[in-house]
C-alpha cells in the first residue's frame, strides 16, 4: 500500500540533493532552454586597473551544454604571450544533477605554441584542456585570472556569446585606482535591452539576467552588429612596452606608427638592392607595386597568428625577409618595407576580417578592434588594397574577406577610418552562355562559357589550383540540378589584371529531360538553377541583410530533337521591386529548331527590417518558380 509513495519521495530526495549541488541542469528556466544549445549560467569578468602598466582580469564562466551543437560554447582554453602572466586557471565539470565529476588544474592543461615550428612566434602560446563529454546535459565551469601590462587592449564584453546560447547571469565590472584611469565605455545595441548599471567613484559595473537565446535566422546580420555589447578603453595606457594617450583615431594611428611600427621596416642593403633591381626601368608606382606584391607572393608563406594574441606590432621586416614567413602583420609590414625601398607609399591598415562585414566604430578609437592587417596603397586619388597573406589573390583584389568595411589606416599624419573596396550589386557579376542539344532520349550535350567578376570571382578562380578530381566534383556540385552529369573537358583562363575568371566546359548528361508518352518536359535554365527559397518564419525576430548583391546574366541556345514541336513555352516575365529585378525571355526559332533562353537577375544590396522579410521571400519564391517552369515538346 505504501509503494505509490516511493516515486514522489525519490523525486523529493533528488530535488533536495540537486539544491545542494552546483548548477543542476534539470531545473533550468524553460525560457532559457528554448532555441538554446547551451545556457550560460554565469558569465562574470572583473577587471582591476591598478595603473597604466598593470591590469588584472578575473573571469568565471559556467556553461550548461544541452546538446552536441552546444559544445562550442564550453570554453576551456586561454591564449597568452610574454606580456600576460596567468595567475590562476582551472576547469570544473558537473553532471546533469550538478555533481562534480572532474576538476582540472592548471598543471593538467596542455601548454602549446600556437604556431609551433615557427621560431619568430615562440612567445605566442595557449593553455587548453580538451574535455570529451559522455552525456548531455553537462556543465563546464572555467575560471582564470591573469595580470598584464597591456592596458591598451581591455577585454570587450558580450552579454550574449553567440546564436543559440542563452544567459542566466552576466556581470562585467571595472575597478580603477584613480580618476585618470576611469574607463571610457562604448555601449552598443543596449537601447531595448534590460540591464543594471552601477557606478561608484572608482568602479563601473553591468548586470543582466535571464537573456533568452537568439536564433540565427536566414540572412541574419552578423552577430556583432545586433548583439548587446560593451567596448572599453582608457585614455592613458601602456601596450607592448610603450605608453600612449589617445582620444581619437588620428591620435591612435600616430601612436601605432610612431611606437609599434617605427624602425620595423628596415631591410638589409642586399634586399633593398634586389627590390630595386626587380623594378628597374619601371616608372609607374602602381606597376612597381604589382611587381613587389608578386615577389612577396612567390617568396613567402603565411603563418596564422591572431592580433588578439600577438598584438599589433609586426615582426621586423628584416626578420621576415630572412625566414620567408610571417603572419598578417609581419607580411604586410615586410611588403610595405619593400615598396618603400622602391619609392612606393603603402599604409598599414587594421581590419575586422571575415565573411560578415564588421566596421570599425567611427567615434571609438581602441586597439581591441580588428583581427587582421592588410596594406593600403594610394595612387591617383584611389586606394588599392593588398592582402599580403595570400599567394594567389590578384593585385588589388581583397575578395569578400575584407571588402566594403571601415578600417583604420595608419598614415604619417595619424590614423584615418577608410572604407575598403566594395564589391556590390553589378560588380559581383556572372555570365553563363550555353549551347546544348536535347535528344529524344532526354539526354543533353554541349558547352558553356562562365565568366565571373567581383565577389563571384572569389568563389570560382581557385578552381585552377585544384586537382582534376576536385574540379569535376565542384562543377557537378554547382550544377547539381543536372542528372548524371559528365564533364568531358574544361579550360580556365584567370585574367588577374582585370580580375575576371573564364571557364569553358564541355559536358553531357543522361535523363536530363522527363519523357511521358509523346511529350518531353525539360527546364531551359540548366546552369543557374539553384535558387534556394529562404526559410519561412511565422514570427521572425531579426532584420535581414543582402550583404553584397549581384547580377547574373544567362543565355542558352537549345537545339531541339528532330520530330518534336514546341507545345508549351513559358511566357516572358519581369519582376521589379526594391530587392531587385528579374527578367526571363523564351524564343522559339522554328527554322533552326532551337529555343533561345535569356535570363537576367539583379539582386540589390540592402539592410531591411524583419517586416519586409515575407515580401523578399515571396520574391525569391516567384523567381524560383519561373526558373523551374518547363518547356513541353510534343512528338509530331
Amino acid at each position: 500500500m505504501r509503494l505509490p509513495l516511493l516515486f514522489p519521495l525519490l523525486f523529493i530526495s533528488f530535488f533536495l540533493s540537486a539544491q545542494d549541488s552546483n548548477y543542476p541542469a534539470l531545473f533550468l528556466n524553460e525560457d532559457l532552454t528554448q532555441m538554446a544549445n547551451a545556457v550560460v549560467r554565469l558569465d562574470r569578468t572583473d577587471i582591476h586597473i591598478f595603473s597604466s602598466k598593470k591590469m588584472t582580469v578575473k573571469s568565471k564562466q559556467v556553461v550548461t551544454v544541452l546538446n552536441r551543437a552546444g559544445d562550442q560554447h564550453a570554453r576551456t582554453a586561454l591564449g597568452y604571450d610574454s606580456s600576460k602572466i596567468i595567475k590562476n586557471l582551472n576547469v570544473v565539470v558537473y553532471d546533469a544533477a550538478g555533481r562534480q565529476i572532474e576538476k582540472i588544474k592548471k598543471k593538467n592543461f596542455r601548454d602549446v605554441n600556437i604556431v609551433d615550428g615557427f621560431s619568430l612566434y615562440n612567445d605566442y602560446r595557449k593553455l587548453y584542456y580538451n574535455y570529451t563529454p559522455i552525456n548531455y546535459p553537462y556543465t563546464v565551469e572555467f575560471n582564470y585570472e591573469y595580470e598584464t601590462s597591456d592596458t591598451g587592449a581591455i577585454p570587450s564584453w558580450y552579454f550574449l556569446g553567440g546564436f543559440f546560447a542563452s544567459v542566466e547571469k552576466s556581470f562585467y565590472s571595472i575597478t580603477y585606482a584613480e580618476p585618470s584611469l576611469r574607463p571610457i565605455i562604448h555601449e552598443k545595441n543596449l537601447e531595448n535591452f534590460k540591464f543594471e548599471k552601477n557606478e561608484t567613484n572608482n568602479s563601473i559595473s553591468y548586470l543582466a539576467k535571464n537573456i533568452p537565446a537568439v536564433k540565427r535566422e536566414s540572412m541574419s546580420p552578423s552577430f556583432k552588429r545586433i548583439t548587446p555589447r560593451l567596448m572599453t578603453r582608457i585614455k592613458n595606457f601602456h601596450y607592448k612596452g610603450f605608453d600612449g594617450s589617445v582620444d581619437n583615431w588620428a591620435e591612435l594611428g600616430s601612436w601605432v606608427g610612431n611606437k609599434l611600427l617605427s624602425g620595423r621596416d628596415e631591410l638589409s642593403p642586399e634586399t633593398i638592392a634586389k627590390a630595386k633591381a626587380l623594378v628597374a626601368g619601371v616608372e609607374d608606382d602602381l606597376e612597381k607595386a604589382k611587381i613587389i606584391y608578386k615577389y612577396v607572393q612567390e617568396n613567402t608563406r603565411y603563418v596564422s597568428v591572431q592580433i588578439g594574441i600577438g598584438g599589433l606590432q609586426p615582426i621586423a621586416a628584416v626578420e621576415v625577409d630572412r625566414v620567408k614567413y610571417g603572419d598578417c602583420k609581419g607580411l604586410s609590414n615586410y611588403t610595405a618595407a619593400l615598396l618603400k625601398a622602391v619609392g612606393v607609399t603603402a599604409y598599414y591598415a587594421v581590419v575586422e576580417a571575415g565573411n560578415d562585414k564588421v566596421d570599425f566604430e567611427d567615434d571609438f578609437a581602441d586597439l581591441a578592434q580588428g583581427n587582421h592587417v592588410i596594406l593600403c596603397i594610394p595612387y591617383n586619388d584611389k586606394y588599392y588594397w593588398l592582402d599580403c597573406t595570400s599567394q594567389i589573390l590578384p593585385f588589388g583584389y581583397i575578395g569578400s574577406f575584407t571588402d566594403d568595411r571601415k578600417v583604420m589606416v595608419v598614415k604619417p599624419d595619424g590614423g584615418e577610418i577608410i572604407t575598403t573596396t566594395a564589391y556590390v550589386n553589378e560588380d559581383n557579376y556572372q555570365s553563363i552562355i550555353a549551347t546544348y542539344e536535347l535528344k529524344a532520349d532526354g539526354s543533353i550535350s554541349g558547352q558553356t562559357e562562365v565568366v565571373t567578376k567581383g565577389s563571384k570571382y572569389n568563389s570560382h578562380f581557385r578552381l585552377e589550383e585544384e586537382t582534376e578530381e576536385e574540379i569535376i566534383r565542384q562543377i557537378k556540385n554547382r550544377w547539381s540540378s543536372i542528372n548524371n552529369l559528365t564533364v568531358a573537358n574544361y579550360h580556365f583562363e584567370n585574367n588577374k589584371k582585370d580580375v575576371v575568371f573564364n571557364e569553358n566546359i564541355s559536358f553531357s548528361a543522361t535523363n536530363y529531360a522527363s519523357i511521358s508518352g509523346d511529350r518531353i518536359f525539360f527546364i531551359a535554365n540548366a546552369f543557374n538553377n539553384r535558387n534556394i527559397i529562404p526559410d519561412r518564419y511565422r514570427n521572425r525576430k531579426l532584420p535581414f541583410e543582402i550583404q553584397r548583391g549581384y547580377l547574373d546574366e544567362d543565355n542558352s541556345t537549345i537545339r531541339l530533337p528532330e520530330g518534336y514541336v514546341v507545345e508549351t513555352l513559358p511566357s516572358t516575365k519581369k519582376i521589379e521591386n526594391e530587392f531587385g529585378v528579374y527578367t526571363v525571355k523564351f524564343e522559339h526559332n522554328e527554322e533552326s529548331n532551337t529555343v533561345n533562353y535569356e535570363r537576367r537577375f539583379f539582386l540589390e544590396k540592402g539592410f531591411y527590417p524583419k517586416e519586409k522579410y515575407k515580401d523578399y521571400r515571396d520574391f525569391r519564391k516567384e523567381v524560383a518558380s519561373i526558373d523551374n517552369a518547363p518547356i513541353v515538346l510534343l512528338k509530331e
